[in-house]
This record gives structure tokens, sequence and C-alpha cells, in this order.
């Protein structure tokens, strides 16, 4: 399954709520900034088209002055992310392929700001979105520090929200409180897990 939603949506809220109840849920987004550390597969084609002001003093890329330019740019942000994407997908099929040896039964999700966006949602049994209200996701930006401007700006480089419900299997609303949240997520883990007992005992009613 597929677990995405705007910036400042819910989506790493219901990450985390999901991971509690059991189930493996894999970062993606933590896949792509690991894929920029030094010594990674994007590591010097990132240095080479930013330069090395976007590096810390120990040579790590700064994410902050990185996210300063390519959210500043949308041709720099297509570029990076045709240069990220492809390996996180393959990072994640291994991934996805080590539990499948393991014999998981249970669920499994991709978590990923932009499953969508990428075409990944196509290889996944099914797509959850986590949506809040845009006025919400700039409120919840702007107490991270972030400028409206700034806040409005991100928003904008993604699909709204309203179309990726379009593409959802199982939404998530997450401009409640966070017990409603976490009562949606738990109805959901319970449809997953009856519809896996289902699949594993097809006599079962």
């Amino acid at each position: 399954m597929g677990l995405t939603g705007g910036i400042a949506s819910g989506k790493s809220a219901v990450g985390a709520m999901l991971r509690e109840m059991g189930f493996r849920v894999l970062d993606a987004d933590g896949l792509a900034h690991q894929s920029i550390e030094p010594g990674q597969p994007a590591y010097d084609e990132v240095v080479r088209e930013f330069g090395r002001q976007i590096l810390d003093p120990d040579g790590r890329v700064n994410r902050a002055k990185l996210g300063a330019i390519v959210f500043a740019d949308r041709t720099k942000l297509d570029w990076l992310n045709a240069l990220v994407h492809p390996k996180v997908e393959a990072a994640i099929r291994t991934k996805l392929e080590e539990w499948a040896r393991k014999g998981v039964r249970d669920a499994v999700f991709v978590e990923a700001a932009l499953i969508v966006e990428a075409g990944m949602h196509r290889d996944l049994d099914g797509l959850v979105v986590a949506w809040c209200r845009p006025e919400q996701q700039i409120e919840r930006l702007r107490n991270r520090g972030m400028s409206e401007a700034e806040a409005r700006r991100r928003i904008s480089l993604q699909m709204p929200s309203e179309e990726k419900l379009l593409y959802a299997t199982e939404k998530i609303d997450c401009s409640g409180s966070l017990e409603e949240t976490q009562r949606q997520v738990r109805s959901l883990a319970v449809k997953l897990r009856h519809s896996s007992q289902a699949s594993d005992n097809p006599s079962a009613v």
C-alpha cells in the first residue's frame, strides 16, 4: 500500500500510528535523503549540479540549503526528483522483496510525498491519502517556522489534495483532532488485517 499526502497534511503522523499498530512502513522520503549522503549514488551528481555551497563543513548535503534552491525553481526541483526517484524506487523494491521472503502477511506501506506524481501508485495494491484543509497546511508550516509565502509556495509545487484523493483507495481525514485521526487509522488497520486473514483462509466468512 502507498501512504501519501501533501506537505503538512498528516501523512507522517498516520505513518507513525501504523508503525505503532505493528505494520511495516517504509519511509521513501528518508530513502531519498539517504541517497544524497556522501558515498551514496546521487551525492556526486547533486554536488556537481548545485555546487559545494550546499554542503555543511563535514561534507554532507545541507537539506535546508538544497531545499531553498529547488523549491524556488521548479526546473531544479524536477531535475533533483528525476535523479533521486529511480534510486529510491529500486531501494523500495529491494525492501519489499525482503519482506516477502520473510513471509510478512500484513499489509506493508510505502510512505512518500510524491507517490502519485512519480507514478509509483500504479505498482502498488492501494493508496492511502492523508489530507487536511489547505489553510491547516499553511498554519502547520508556519508553526514549523516557515513564512506564509514560503508555505504557499511549497504547497503550490505539489499536486493539490483534492486531485490526490481521486487516486485514493483509502482516505484519512487529518483535519480534526489527533484522536479522530487515530480512530480512522485503527479502522483501516482492522479492515486490512481482516482482508489479509480472509485471503489466507478463503473459506473464512
